[in-house]
């Protein structure tokens, strides 16, 4: 079976399990979602920033015992802090960039999370639509003909599309139910 074929049918702990049972090595899972992001960047329009290069050595220096030990996932580009990466909350007005991870960061990476990119939002999460100013509209990789919804719109997209089995996302106003 291919490493793109088991990145789109397992979940997660899917993923984690061919880790740990040797099945599957960190770096092939990256490899894969980020050949698979880059894919379907240009139908889809979800990935605010990429972070491959450390994508890539995290997957080489992962400790195989972590519970989601080389799953890649995707980080929303709002309401976050990781260290170096700006964020831009789908603004044009300058972005931050963290001089640390926040808790929530360091909680994903020390499960095992690997992120490849952040993901797109609508401009500070206001809107019931995944489109801004910065990054223009992010589409659903389903139908391309619509936007996928909410602040979380991005990682939506991005797991729809089989990049990342799991992305992060928050929702106060209702946007992972959209």
């Amino acid at each position: 079976m291919s490493i793109e074929r088991v990145l789109w049918e397992q979940d997660a702990t899917g993923l984690a399990e061919l880790v740990h049972k040797g099945e599957i090595s960190p770096q092939e899972l990256v490899d894969a979602a980020i050949a698979r992001a880059e894919a379907t960047r240009p139908d889809i329009n979800a990935i605010a920033t990429s972070l491959y290069d450390a994508a890539r050595a995290r997957a080489k220096a992962i400790d195989r015992k972590q519970p989601l030990a080389g799953v890649p996932f995707a980080l929303k580009d709002l309401g976050i802090g990781i260290k170096g990466v700006p964020i831009h909350g789908g603004s044009r007005i300058p972005a931050f960039t963290a001089d640390f991870n926040s808790v929530m960061v360091e909680r994903y990476l020390a499960a095992g999370l690997i992120p490849i990119a952040t993901s797109t939002s609508p401009e500070h999460g206001l809107r019931l639509m995944t489109e801004s100013a910065r990054f223009g509209i992010t589409r659903n990789p389903w139908n391309t003909g619509h936007t996928t919804g909410g602040s979380s719109g991005g990682s939506a997209a991005l797991v729809a599309a089989g990049v990342v089995p799991a992305a992060h996302a928050s929702d106060g106003g209702g946007s992972i139910r959209v």
